[in-house]
């Protein structure tokens, strides 16, 4: 007898019903994540040319980097390398870059610093949900993407976008290396940092105590691994901003720019003077611009100060919810495994917040309300981490206190200015709507449609306005004008004009709105809290007669002027070098007046316009280098008016 063996085909194409849910929960997440990134591009992207040069002041060494390899090392403002900008060069290599291949223009400058935007966000969303859920992510990089001062920062030519992108790279490079303990993974987020710091100096290297402490605790071997771990992602950073830093100090100055916002041509002075202790403590130049606003903030100081007028609608609208998901997460994680992914979370974008948070709110130097745009990822990782895991935890009551402090302080802050004052009525309701949702059912739907109205709809509308809106200028600021809150006086809208004593036209983009320049406070716009642009380091006017005499003869600069924006809006109207004799400030010892005699003695200056704004925010004008220049200038050489501007020529003789 035989046995008979039955065969029953299988089809393994049938799917379960519960496959077939997650494949559709899965194709929802990527759409939604399609809509999340195309939204952000479209937010950043859309009129970006109605901002013309934005900051002159980087879109004139941007110029000057596209013409010339060695402007394009050191990071010069003029193609003949006289003076470097007061950052390192990182964020203008990449619109360096771009401008040498589609030429000089608001698009060029600028849609670098859209796409930087698209990219953090998606990394945001990539680093928020290895640790939690698709839902988390997006709420996250939807929290980022509607940041009024993202929204500002990520269409502008400032260094902060690239700064912010690198450092978010880094935390998500963190995160992946806590997963194993992998020392690449780790190694490559201390490269990322040494990028931030050659973008913007020591402000990159506040996540640093976030990062390092994340992998210290949670990370899945032992103590002495860690550590040594930590010592070669050290290494990778030092690496990464040392060579650069290395090249400068090592290169002969005599053949080299001088090294602007420095005192001494040192770029380790600049690096822990001017652009790092100096800006906590007031000195190093940081201390002569102050006052009750205008975008210095510099006497605002205090925990306040990040929910005031100044700072408070920049970036705080959802920092209270942030701050509650800190307490929320440490409770729910607190009695996990060490190596647990979502308290390792918690350390990296909790150490990130509070001590970025807590070297801006108490830095006693000048402080632009703008560099608040480094605590956006942070605060939006917060929001969709807690916000998820308190809802899988069930924990209604900590969520219910995240949604309301969000949704209370967007209402506050919604009442600051006259501009659509029905809608934080909408987000009132919204979170009362959404709190009884979490309390009451377990509709997710209903729970993300309110959480997000009470949340997101606030910022989202600022962010909207402040992309529809041209901004010019150093000091730039997200949405509408507001009028008041606690956190420090109210913020007059401000900084100085571009160019003073011209009357000129200074040949922005076509299609553009340049910011004009008077030299005097301009009340008008550029400073924190209002959302019109302008100000120092806006699109300042030039003439067409005084470029048309500049672009005159062949000199290595064609003219000679007091400060970097004067500088900047000459070379942007011409295309020629210009020589910024005191730095930003006018106050850089950059050249002495024998030296600038030898040079025009040479033939290699042509003119020098006169700076009638005079020497901005210092109160050493008189005991400059630029300002003796300055005078011998006007007491050797026959001034002329032309298109408003005094000029002497300097080939005359005399």
């Amino acid at each position: 007898m035989t046995a008979t063996t039955l065969s029953i085909p299988i089809d393994t194409n049938v799917s379960t019903p519960l496959t077939v849910e997650r494949t559709r929960a899965e194709r929802g997440h990527r759409v939604a994540l399609i809509a999340l990134l195309g939204g952000t591009a479209l937010l950043y992207v859309w009129g970006l040319s109605s901002s013309g040069w934005a900051n002159q002041f980087y879109a004139a060494a941007a110029q000057a980097g596209s013409k010339s390899w060695k402007a394009f090392l050191f990071g010069s403002l003029d193609q003949s390398n006289f003076i470097t900008v007061d950052k390192p060069p990182a964020s203008l290599w990449v619109m360096d870059i771009s401008v040498r291949i589609f030429g000089l223009n608001s698009w060029s400058l600028l849609v670098p610093q859209a796409l930087e935007g698209v990219a953090a966000v998606g990394i945001l969303y990539a680093t928020v949900r290895r640790v939690s859920t698709p839902t988390a992510g997006l709420l996250a990089g939807a929290a980022l993407a509607t940041t009024p001062v993202a929204a500002l920062m990520f269409r502008y030519d400032n260094p902060d976008a690239l700064l912010v992108l690198l450092m978010t790279a880094a935390a998500y490079a963190t995160v992946r290396a806590v997963e194993r303990a992998g020392v690449r993974w780790l190694m490559l987020a201390g490269a990322l940092i040494g990028f931030a710091f050659l973008t913007k100096m020591l402000q990159g290297l506040l996540v640093v105590p976030g990062l390092a402490a994340a992998y210290l605790v949670a990370a899945p071997t032992d103590l002495r691994r860690r550590v040594g771990h930590l010592l070669a992602a050290g290494g990778a950073m030092v690496v990464a901003a040392g060579w650069w830093i290395a090249l400068v100090e090592l290169w002969p100055a005599g053949s080299r720019p001088y090294i602007g916002g420095s005192n001494t041509n040192s770029i380790l002075e600049l690096t822990f003077g001017y652009n790092g202790f100096g800006r906590l403590d007031g000195s190093s130049n940081n201390g002569n611009v102050t006052g009750g606003g205008g975008g210095f903030s510099s006497d605002q100081t205090g925990l306040t100060r990040l929910f005031g007028t100044e700072m408070g609608t920049q970036i705080s609208w959802l920092l209270p919810a942030a701050l509650v998901a800190i307490g929320a997460l440490g409770w729910l994680t607190w009695r996990r495994p060490r190596t647990d992914g979502l308290r390792a979370s918690l350390i990296v974008w909790g150490g990130w917040l509070l001590v970025t948070g807590v070297v801006l709110s108490y830095a006693g130097g000048i402080i632009h309300p703008y560099y608040t745009v480094a605590l956006a990822p942070a605060i939006a990782a917060l929001v969709g981490l807690g916000a998820v895991a308190l809802w899988q935890a069930r924990a209604r009551w900590p969520l219910a206190l995240l949604i309301g402090a969000g949704a209370w302080w967007t209402f506050e802050l919604l009442g600051r200015s006259d501009w659509t004052p029905w809608l934080r009525w909408v987000v009132l309701l919204g979170g009362v709507a959404a709190v009884a949702a979490v309390l009451t059912t377990r509709s997710v739907v209903l729970v993300a449609g309110t959480v997000a109205v009470a949340l997101l709809a606030g910022p989202s509308a600022y962010a909207v306005q402040t992309a529809s809106t041209a901004h010019t200028g150093a000091i730039p600021s997200a949405g509408p004008a507001s009028s008041g809150g606690f956190g420090g006086a109210g913020g007059a809208g401000g900084g100085f004009g571009g160019r003073g004593g011209g009357n000129a036209q200074g040949a922005p983009p076509p299609g553009t709105a340049p910011g004009g320049g008077t030299g005097r406070p301009n009340g008008a716009g550029g400073g924190a809290g209002g959302g019109a642009a302008g100000g120092l380091g806006g699109a300042s006017t030039v003439d067409s007669a005084l470029a048309t005499l500049l672009k005159s003869g062949s000199y290595e600069w064609s003219a000679a002027t007091t400060s970097d924006n004067e500088a900047a809006s000459l070379e942007l109207a011409t295309s020629t070098s210009v020589m910024s004799l005191g730095g930003y400030n006018g106050t850089d010892p950059a050249i002495t007046l024998s030296a600038f005699e030898a040079l025009v003695a040479q033939g290699k200056v042509h003119y020098y316009v006169a700076d009638s704004g005079g020497f901005i925010g210092s109160t050493e004008a008189q005991t400059s280098t630029a300002y003796q220049i300055q005078q011998w200038v006007a007491s050797t050489f026959t001034a002329q008016t032309v298109g408003g501007s005094t000029v002497y020529d300097l080939t005359t003789g005399g």
